[in-house]
């Protein structure tokens, strides 16, 4: 007897109800409303972008 798993159900943000923010012409993330937009830049930038040695 085998038992076919089911696909985990997760629930995916409504993107309207977020805060888009422009990295550069390829990136936008999207933040909480209420969020800094100059924050969240700034860490995305610092955890992805920066040259790492």
């Amino acid at each position: 007897m085998t038992h076919d798993k089911k696909p985990l159900r997760t629930e995916s943000p409504k993107v309207n109800n977020l805060q888009a923010v422009i990295i550069d012409k390829n990136t936008t993330i999207y933040i909480a409303p209420d969020a800094d937009p100059e924050e969240a830049r700034d860490r995305y930038v610092n955890r992805h972008l920066r040259i790492r040695p």
